[in-house]
């Protein structure tokens, strides 16, 4: 897996990290088991760099895990960190959303074999536009 790809969503998972310590602080949910639930949080973000692979399946069950018991910020878990983790975390994503993903990742495929640049969220936002165009 490219650095600058694990470091994107290393970086996700700081942001999302934040917000549920945010949520923490402000007393929204019961404080014993949201401090355990911090811990495997913070065990994927100290194992996912070591194994990305092995991480997969903790990474899906976190995620899982925060759009269920937080519901009160489940829009602001990144749409990326769903598709990067996939297997479960795919139910929570809309069928166009999945194919946007999943022709991203044809082009960064394309790319890689032809030795060229890719630029993740360059791509995304230009076949976000283009999905957006097609609607109208």
């Amino acid at each position: 897996m490219a650095d600058a790809t694990l470091d994107h969503h290393l970086s996700l998972l700081a942001h999302l990290r934040s917000i549920l310590v945010a949520l923490g602080e402000a007393d929204q949910v019961p404080e014993q088991s949201h401090a355990l639930f911090m811990e495997r949080f913070d065990e994927l973000m100290e194992q996912l760099p070591q194994d990305p692979i092995e991480s997969q399946y903790l990474g899906q069950d976190i995620i899982c895990q925060i759009i269920q018991r937080y519901p009160q910020i489940a829009h602001l878990v990144p749409r990326d960190l769903l598709w990067f983790f996939a297997g479960d975390c795919l139910h929570f994503m809309p069928d166009d959303e999945i194919e946007l993903y999943q022709a991203l990742e044809e082009r960064r495929y394309e790319a890689e074999q032809n030795d060229e640049p890719f630029d993740w969220h360059q791509e995304k936002q230009l076949l976000a536009m283009a999905a957006q165009g097609s609607k109208h």
